[in-house]
């Protein structure tokens, strides 16, 4: 605003000011009046022009977001054009046009086959979106210049799009497995929760029938992933948990008087027989095939306190966009406590309403099935003996070991590992034979005996007495040919 200034003592002053205006050098000059009405008449040729865009939430992947571009002009609109920024900014590529002039709107992006869809002039909607289209989104407006219509002015804004995706696959195995049974000292039993699919990375925590784990956590170098002790970090004392009295009770209970852990047959009773009772061995003709024998082995030693738990976990990016989280927790395993345990591993996602959860129950084998192939085993038949099964669901998975009791197998070795046992050409004299079968993993081991009854082949039977005649045919026809070759020299003497 131009003010006229109070006018000194016998100063004259002009009607309109200008002289004041020119010669008071405090309030303004007549360079900076010139910068003024450039300015003002600059504004009327160009225009304003203003372009901001709403913040988006976090969206999962599968839901439609609606990128909004808002912006104020008393121009006149030439296009709208929405990027997508690509490489930390360095690449801008187009995704949708839309041409006032002409009034159309198109797509640039072929490979979504026009996935983008123009609700407003400058609103776009991206259906089903995926984890691919996280990150920034640019919107460039522009219009004509109000002083030549061969120039555009244009304004831009930006908006940073973030797309989560839960997990879509979680396991829980154990690691370092199958694995023997330790009847003599205590060892080391780590599971291993593997979650992939999310984005953002997940957490993961684990619980023990159903209570959280109150956990160490500890840092694994490379060389420790592999296998091997971890360097404990941060170590505190543990919310500690009454030990199940019951287990306890049921683990010392099968203990005899001096401590020792007795042979047990309880899956098959009708093999104890009382002192002095005469034992059953069935005939090879009235034996059931195949006949199996279960026994169980248990631990010879007891914890009584509880663990100390050990966790760690690793996030590994993917291609994708995804990581894939691998929890570890580790234990000294105490077989008469973790027996049927139930541990589950549950993961908490942003994009989830609730957690996740897969559980497991840690069990030794018992009484395995055994299924021999054929069931009527002749002499130079291939035998197969397999594993089929358990009695119960068996966690982690067990070691299986056979041998042959009294002897060796029939290709020499002592044992053989594997689900299955492959005699290939049996002999007679092989009838009777006992092969035992041993399955054990972390929380104990049961062996199973199954006897192997080979009867006799007719085929091969036939096939010998056929060369037992030819050879007595021969005999009797070369006897005849001696007799008659002395009859002849006994005649010519």
């Amino acid at each position: 605003m131009v003010g006229i200034t109070r006018p000194k003592p016998g100063e004259h002053v002009n009607a309109n000011g200008v002289w004041d205006l020119l010669q008071n050098k405090g309030k303004m000059t007549v360079f900076s009046l010139c910068l003024l009405l450039c300015a003002d008449l600059l504004d009327l040729a160009v225009g304003y022009l203003t372009v901001t865009i709403e913040p988006l939430p976090p969206v999962v992947v599968g839901e439609t977001v609606t990128l909004k571009c808002n912006f104020k002009t008393d121009g006149r609109l030439r296009e709208i054009v929405w990027y997508r920024v690509t490489d930390g900014g360095t690449i801008k590529q187009k995704i949708f046009t839309y041409d006032a002039m002409f009034n159309t709107n198109y797509s640039h992006m072929e490979d979504y086959r026009r996935r983008e869809d123009l609700v407003y002039q400058s609103t776009v909607r991206l259906p089903e979106v995926r984890i691919s289209d996280n990150g920034p989104y640019e919107c460039h407006v522009g219009i004509y210049d109000r002083a030549t219509r061969e120039k555009v002015v244009l304004a831009s804004g930006n908006v940073f799009l973030t797309v989560m995706s839960p997990p879509n696959n979680i396991s829980v195995v154990a690691e370092n497995t199958p694995a023997p049974f330790s009847r003599y000292q205590a060892q080391n039993f780590t599971l291993v929760c593997t979650a992939k699919g999310g984005k953002p990375a997940p957490s993961v925590y684990f619980k023990r029938d159903g209570e959280l784990i109150e956990v160490i956590s500890y840092t694994q170098s490379s060389s420790e992933q592999g296998g091997g002790s971890a360097g404990v970090r941060g170590a505190r004392p543990l919310i500690s948990r009454d030990l199940d009295d019951t287990k306890m009770q049921r683990s010392l209970s099968l203990l005899d008087p001096e401590g020792r852990v007795p042979r047990l047959y309880t899956e098959s009773p009708q093999r104890v027989h009382t002192q002095g009772q005469q034992s059953y061995e069935p005939s090879p003709a009235t034996e059931v095939i195949p006949e199996t024998v279960v026994s169980r082995e248990f631990p010879r030693w007891v914890h009584s306190t509880d663990p100390l738990y050990y966790f760690s976990h690793t996030n590994i990016p993917q291609s994708d966009g995804s990581v894939v989280v691998q929890a570890r927790l580790t234990w000294t395993l105490n077989p008469q406590l973790d027996n049927d345990a139930l541990f589950s591993c549950e993961v908490k996602h942003p994009a989830l309403s609730m957690p996740m959860q897969t559980e497991i129950t840690l069990a030794a084998p018992k009484g395995p099935k055994l299924f021999m192939s054929p069931t009527r085993a002749k002499v130079g038949d291939t035998v197969r003996i397999t594993v089929q099964g358990f009695q119960n669901e068996v966690f982690p998975e067990p070691l299986f070991t056979w041998t042959r009791v009294g002897g060796r197998l029939l290709d020499g070795s002592a044992e053989r590992d594997g689900k299955e046992l492959i005699l290939e050409r049996v002999p007679a004299e092989l009838n009777g034979s006992m092969y035992r079968c041993t399955a054990q993993n972390p929380l104990g081991s049961t062996d199973t005996h199954t006897r192997l009854i080979v009867f006799e082949n007719p085929s091969m039977m036939k096939n010998t007495q056929n060369q037992n005649n030819g050879a007595s045919r021969a005999d009797m026809l070369g006897l005849t040919w001696m007799a008659l070759v002395l009859t002849v020299t006994a005649e010519l003497t």
